[in-house]
Formats: C-alpha cells, structure tokens, sequence
C-alpha cells in the first residue's frame, strides 16, 4: 500500500512540474512574442527609411508600396548631400553643438557644485525655485525669448542659437545628485590641507563624477543636433541654417512636389551620427543617468 501511494505521490509531483514548466514556457513565449511585434513596430519606419531613400520617385508614388526596393539606386545619396548643402550644414550644426556643450558644460558643473557642497544663503530655496522651472513646458518660453534675441540684435546669428539654451535645470539636478554622493569628508579634509574649490572640483569631484559628465555632453550635442523650431524662427538664413531646418525645403521643387527618396537619403545620413552615438555610447547615459538619480 506504502509502495502505491509513494507511487502515486511520484506521478502528482511530476505532473505538478511538467504543467509549471508548461505555464514557464507559455510565460516566456508571450514576452517573447510581443517584444518581437514591438520590435517590429519600432525598427518597421526605419526599414521603410532605408528602402524608400534607394528607390526612384516613380516607384515610390506606386499605388502599391513595395517592400523592397526593384532597382537599388545609390546615387540617391550623392544628389541628397550635394542638393541639400550637408556640408554646411554639418559644420554649422557641429559649431554649434560643440560651443554651446562645452559652455554649457562649464555652468553646469559650476552651478552643481554650489548646490551640493557650497553653503550660502538661500541655497535650498534658489534650488527649488530652479527645480520648480522644470514643470513649465519649454514652448511657454519661446515668444519671450524671441523678443529678448530680436532686442538685442541676435536675430541671424549663432549667438542666438548658443546662448538662450546654455543653462538647463535637469542637468544641474543630475550633477548634483551625482556630487552628492561624494563623501563630504573628503571635501573637508582637502579645505583642511588648504586646497581651493576650484581645485578640488577638477581633482577630485569631476573624475568621479565622469560618467554622469559624458552623459550630460551626449544628450546636449544630441539636443543641438534635432533642435528645430527655435533655429527655424531666429536664424533661418542659409550662413546660419542648421541641419534639420536645412532638409526642410531642400528637396522641394516650385511646384512644391518634393522627392521623397533623395529627402529620405538625406534623413538616412543626418541620422547615423546619431545612431552611431548610441550604439556605442549608449552604456555611458545610462550610466550617468543612474549614477545622478541616486543618492547616499
């Protein structure tokens, strides 16, 4: 009897273990599965990119969309850079994103460090106050800054697509909360030993605080590089157009017929510095970014 019920006992344990591997398999194939269809989703409007900038315009404007280019035309390409003046454009774009990170960089590191180590006061309230900033949207701001540029005779200027932008509240919280992190012994005991702040930011706080620092540089050149609607209303001109506003109206006939397979050629090769950017450098803002939004 002992013998049957050990018996029986086997066969509900292996039962009880072949359905939780079944509801484990089950599980796993429905995550799966719908990553996959979301993976889809995602990638499907850069394929559709990448196809539609190496076919003509008369297989494009087919009333049936093909899915795979019928003749692969390259040349695409070299009439996009050409046509739409890249060249210019990359510079510009580059000059201005290079200046305003390296200047923005140094307010940033400079701010956060007063918040986090310095004492002064009023700190506490200038810090809330400036968080306090971050719940008002960006657009609210616009026809009050075009109005303060235009009085000061920026209009058609890099200095209007520089300055207006070169302080941001979210990358001073960052840093701080990255400084914060440091032990404030550390601190002290260089004060003790005499060593200026300036000294200690740039001995000791900046290299720890290094990954958070290149995440800040990588979303602010980012930044530049998609700005569109605030360069589109203060420097349209050709000597100042940046690289989104410049594949606006490049590929534009007078008859307003644009060709979309030269214009998805020339979105295809503003997008792989970006792409390349978080390929590579994608561990580093991640990184950063978690690293400041702890503390202790």
């Amino acid at each position: 009897m002992s013998n049957i019920n050990k018996t029986m006992a086997e066969k509900d344990i292996r039962l009880v273990s072949s359905k939780q591997k079944f509801g484990h398999f089950l599980g796993q194939f429905f995550v799966y599965f719908f990553l996959i269809v979301m993976a889809i989703i995602v990638l499907f409007p850069f394929y559709w990119m990448l196809i539609s900038s190496v076919k003509s315009l008369d297989e494009y404007r087919l009333a049936v969309p093909t899915l795979f280019p019928r003749e692969i035309l390259w040349g695409n390409y070299v009439t996009a850079f050409n046509q739409a003046n890249l060249g210019t454009l990359f510079l510009n774009t580059l000059y201005v994103g290079v200046v305003s990170t390296i200047l923005s960089l140094v307010i940033t590191v400079l701010s956060a460090f007063a918040f986090a180590r310095l004492e002064f006061k009023g700190k506490n309230t200038m810090f809330a106050a400036l968080l306090a900033t971050m719940m008002i949207p960006g657009e609210l701001f616009t026809i009050t800054n075009y109005v303060t540029v235009n009085q000061l005779g920026w209009m058609k200027t890099y200095t209007v697509l520089i300055v207006p932008f070169l302080v941001s509240v979210f990358y001073i919280y960052l840093l701080r909360q990255n400084f914060m992190q440091i032990p404030n012994e550390l601190y002290l005991a260089a004060k003790v030993d005499g060593t200026s702040d300036l000294k200690y930011l740039w001995k000791v706080m900046i290299p720890l605080a290094l990954p958070t620092l290149i995440s800040i540089t990588i979303l602010k050149m980012m930044g530049a590089w998609n700005s569109y609607v605030w360069p589109r209303l203060v420097a349209n001109d050709a000597a100042h157009q940046l690289i989104t506003n410049g594949l606006r109206n490049a590929f534009t006939d007078a008859s307003g017929q644009a060709d979309i397979p030269v214009q998805m050629a020339a979105v295809a090769i503003v997008s792989l510095p970006l792409f390349l950017v978080f390929v590579f450098l994608r561990k580093y803002i991640m990184k950063g970014v978690s690293r400041g939004g702890l503390k202790g």
